[in-house]
């Protein structure tokens, strides 16, 4: 799904205020603080909760793997003034609808409220769409997480109504809203701006 240049982990991102960049296990500890802390975990269908450092580790070699094997393009935020401090993630993988790409994300509490994951996932969004073929993206989030529906209208995001999907962190099915971007109205909604990625 992603091209070569996205399979090593010296490739990353520019944002305004951020980096993305490959997950690292120098990122453990940010990650257990920031995705163990329940106001994100249960906003997610995803993250289990307790979470703990096994589920750390586990969680950045897969995506390392998946990112190697350009089967899916997993990246932790981390500002520019502190870049190996990561403060979330931002990921798209692929599904069982061909041509699509299902994008997720979290942010620690701490950063929440300053339009750090808009920015995050325009920059992402637009990344996906410059370097693959794929036709459109999707993303679920929880019926009440509000602010994750706000980034993904920021962004054109329009509304597929509500599915179950399978969620073990959160003990079975559960529903969720989905909501659908494609290629076209990305490319009205962002312009023809082309993503900044380094791979040195």
């Amino acid at each position: 799904m992603f091209p070569e240049i996205t399979h090593d982990d010296v490739f990353r991102l520019e944002t305004e205020r951020m980096w993305l960049r490959w997950p690292r296990l120098s990122d453990v500890a940010a990650f257990t603080r920031l995705a163990g802390d329940p106001d994100v975990a249960t906003r997610t269908a995803n993250i289990p909760h307790p979470y703990n450092v096994r589920d750390a580790e586990q969680f950045i070699r897969r995506a390392r793997a998946e990112n190697e094997s350009g089967h899916g393009l997993i990246l932790a935020l981390a500002p520019k003034g502190a870049p190996n401090e990561a403060i979330g993630v931002i990921g798209a993988h692929g599904s069982d609808f061909r041509g699509t790409a299902l994008l997720g994300y979290w942010l620690g509490r701490p950063y929440w409220g300053q339009g750090m994951m808009t920015e995050a996932a325009r920059g992402f969004v637009d990344l996906i769409f410059g370097v693959t073929s794929l036709g459109e993206i999707v993303c679920d989030s929880l019926p009440d997480n509000l602010a994750s529906r706000r980034v993904q209208e920021k962004l054109g995001f329009t509304s597929l109504g509500e599915i179950e999907i399978e969620a073990p962190a959160r003990g079975g099915r559960m529903t969720v809203s989905r909501t659908r971007l494609s290629r076209g109205a990305a490319h009205t909604a962002f312009g023809a701006r082309r993503p900044k990625f380094t791979s040195t």
